[in-house]
Formats: structure tokens, sequence, C-alpha cells
């Protein structure tokens, strides 16, 4: 019978076939089955000027052999911090599987043509509400930011909302991912994947 990546993962015998993002896009096929809500959301971790980190929930919009990608508005505290500190770390928390995957690595910025694909797949309510948001700036009241998505979507009316300059994504390139699974007893399995040249090292963790 043909073994899982995951199976193959946590044997204690030789990993330096495996890929891990071939492993994450194993877990995450699985966690778009079982999990009941986001499954593809993220916390993602930055730091401040002054060192002091800062997490919040995004969502993982975009993947490939390259690295994952989020998008936000560049104005934010993320995009601000990730501008000025281009570093970031993430963790992926599926309950239902009891299963986590934990990355970091250097961040960059996707290309104009991956923002604007990405702006044109969303509803047309979301592009209008990143476009009227400045987020992470004090407002006032609620009903400021509403009359500004109205306005927004009268001057719009049937046409197309452009992408604003404020926002695009930024592509987290790991040089670090972490693979763990529950166990009984809090015997957890976890195996980390670290870069070496153009591969990957894997060790596995005490729990």
């Amino acid at each position: 019978m043909l073994q899982t990546l995951t199976e193959r993962l946590f044997e204690d015998s030789d990993r330096t076939d495996l890929d891990p993002f071939a492993v994450f896009e194993e877990w995450f096929a699985l966690a778009r089955e079982a999990e009941p809500n986001d499954p593809h959301a993220m916390a993602l971790a930055t730091v401040d000027g002054d060192g002091l980190p800062d997490v919040r929930m995004v969502l993982l919009n975009a993947r490939d052999d390259r690295g994952f990608c989020f998008f936000t508005n560049f104005e934010s505290d993320k995009g601000r911090q990730l501008h000025a500190h281009p570093k970031a770390a993430m963790v992926m928390h599926w309950k239902s599987l009891r299963r986590q995957v934990r990355m970091r690595g250097p961040v960059e910025v996707v290309t104009p043509e991956e923002a604007d694909a990405y702006f044109a797949s969303r509803p047309k309510g979301s592009q209008i509400a990143s476009s009227a948001s400045d987020q992470s700036r004090v407002l006032d009241s609620k009903t400021t930011l509403l009359d500004r998505v109205s306005r927004l979507a009268s001057s719009v009316d049937d046409g197309p909302v452009p992408r604003p300059p404020h926002w695009s994504g930024f592509r987290i390139v790991p040089t670090s991912i972490e693979f763990w699974k529950d166990g009984e007893f809090r015997l957890h399995d976890r195996v980390r994947f670290e870069r070496a040249g153009d591969g990957w090292v894997s060790n596995r963790l005490y729990p």
C-alpha cells in the first residue's frame, strides 16, 4: 500500500527526498475538508521599530514553490512593519486535525501582476472595502467608514474597482518549515525542515 507523505514524514528513517511544500499540500487538502471555518487562516508575526513582536490573523491567499502569500494594505501596521523589517513568522493551526504548521523566513513583495490578479478575483464588496479602509488607523465612528464605502460603491457602479496603490501582497519565503501532529500524553510528533542550499535538511524534534 502506498504510504502518505505524512506517514513517511514521521518515520524514523531518511527524509532527504521529502519536499516540505508537498507535505504542506497534503495537510492543507485535509484541512479544507475538515476545518469548519477558514482553513487558510494563519497567525502572522512581525516586529515593530522597537523589536516588539506583533501578531494577527490573516489569510493565506496564494502559494507555490517560491513561498506563501497574503495580501494587505501596505499602510497598515503589518505593511509598514514588513517594509521596515522584511522577515516574518507564521503558524497555521487546524484544531479539527490536531495539527499545525509553522514557518519563518524573509518576506518579499509580490509583483504588480500578481496583486492585480488576486484583487480582481475578490468579491466586489471586498474590493471596495479594501479601497475605503485606512487600515490600522484611528476611526472616529463606524458611520464614517460606511459612508466612504457607500460613496465608493456609487462611484464605480457596475464598473471594475481599480486596485488601490496601497494594496498588494507579501510572500514569505520560508527558510524553516515545521510540522507538528498531536500525540497521546503530549508525545507529539515534530519534524522541522531547514533550507540548505537548493534543498532541505530535516530533523525530528522533541515535543
